[in-house]
Parts: structure tokens; C-alpha cells; sequence
């Protein structure tokens, strides 16, 4: 009988995984969870969540001290388990950056084209003060904040429309996505540094953004609505 065949049922239905393993002993049991919850890293294109790692392990398995005995092995390894967008990836070390762009020409796991300063500034507010609509975003710049320049942020999908606003009209909101903490390399929103923080050691100030001090070509001046 071919393994394939072992694993169906006669009925041709898949048999359902041993996650508790209990016929092994506890260092073996250990050692085939950590296997599996890497193995699940290793074949997703992106970041695994919580839930999908426990359908492999048991009902006893502390995935979180699996994830670090395995983060502990690769400590001498080009690439680390990382906490992001909500799951967990496989990623390579920023020591590799320039190794990365030399055989690339652009570092692991940035698919994106790098944004302009101008963008980068918008994508900046979206995060900080979501959900934002474009008209706010112009308040805070002072000047128009174009649609091709929000259509260019959400063509590489770091940010989506989020809520109607209240405000007369019912304007779209923006706010990021997934992929914009992926690409970032945060695990949740909580993870961006906190601005005050960022006022307090001078690289950022809400008065000069509220005064729309940045450089020129934001936009292109519009008259037409959210």
C-alpha cells in the first residue's frame, strides 16, 4: 500500500492528523510539534496566524515556547522566525540586507517599488490617525493630497477604504492593511512607535505636519470630492 493510500480513509476522505502524538514520549512529542509548526511557516507566502498552527500541534502544546525553542535554533542561522502582520514568518536578518540587494537588487521580502518621500509621509498620517479621509490628510499638509497619489499606495496595498466618515457627505476613510505591517515588519498596529515618543527625540513633529511642513509635489491640486 502506497503512503498515499494510508493516509485515506476507504471512503477516500483524508485521515485526520495525530496532533497529540501521545505514543511518543514527551522530548520526541516536542520535537515533532516544533517540526510541524516550522514546516507550516516554511511552505505559507505569508504570515501563519495562530489558529493555523494549532490544528498541527496538541491541545497541551504552548505554541508560544514552541516558537521560541525554534527561534533559539536559528540564532546562528541567515534567517529568523518573526512576529508579524498577525502570524509568524520566516524572514532573513537585516545582516543580510546588502547580500540580499547584491544578488537581487532588492532586499528580502520588499516586493514593493520604494516609495517617494511624499508618499512615504502620507502613508505615515493613514497609520498614526487612521481612519483618515484624503481631505483630512490635505488639512494636514496644507494642500491637496491627490487620488493618484492614495491610488498608488493602495495599488501596492498597504493601505484599504475604511469606514464612511460622519463628516457631510459620507467621504471614504483610509487605513492600512496586513500587508502594510508585513512589509514593515509589525505584528500589529501597537507596534509603531509611539509619537510621542518620536516628538520627544525630534524625528517627528505634529505641528509641522499640522502646518504641512514637507516637500513639494504632495499632489496635484484638485477640485473634485473624497
Amino acid at each position: 500500500m502506497s503512503e498515499a493510500s494510508a493516509r485515506r480513509k476507504p471512503n477516500g476522505q483524508p485521515v485526520l492528523l495525530d496532533t497529540e502524538l501521545d505514543h511518543l514520549p514527551p522530548e520526541l512529542r516536542w520535537r515533532e510539534w516544533m517540526g510541524r509548526v516550522e514546516a507550516v511557516v516554511f511552505a505559507a507566502s505569508e504570515p501563519v496566524p495562530r489558529e493555523v498552527l494549532a490544528r498541527v500541534v496538541g491541545k497541551s502544546c504552548n505554541l508560544e515556547l514552541v516558537i521560541d525553542d525554534i527561534r533559539a535554533e536559528l540564532a546562528g542561522r541567515p534567517y529568523e522566525l518573526v512576529a508579524v502582520a498577525g502570524g509568524w514568518q520566516h524572514r532573513t536578518k537585516k545582516a543580510f540586507a546588502d547580500v540580499i540587494r547584491g544578488a537581487f537588487g532588492t532586499p528580502a521580502g520588499q516586493g514593493s517599488k520604494e516609495l517617494s518621500q511624499s508618499e512615504a509621509l502620507v502613508l505615515m498620517c493613514i497609520a498614526y490617525f487612521q481612519p483618515i479621509t484624503r481631505g483630512e490628510l490635505s488639512s494636514f499638509f496644507g494642500k491637496e493630497v491627490s487620488r493618484d497619489l492614495i491610488g498608488v499606495l493602495r495599488a501596492q496595498e498597504l493601505i484599504a477604504s475604511g469606514p464612511r466618515s460622519p463628516q457631510p457627505g459620507a467621504p471614504y476613510t483610509y487605513v492600512t492593511t496586513k500587508n502594510f505591517l508585513s512589509q514593515f515588519g509589525l505584528d500589529t498596529l501597537r507596534d509603531l512607535p509611539d509619537f510621542e515618543a518620536l516628538e520627544d527625540a525630534g524625528l517627528l513633529s505634529k505641528d509641522k505636519l499640522l502646518a504641512g511642513d514637507i516637500p513639494a509635489g504632495l499632489g496635484r491640486e484638485e477640485s473634485d470630492g473624497e
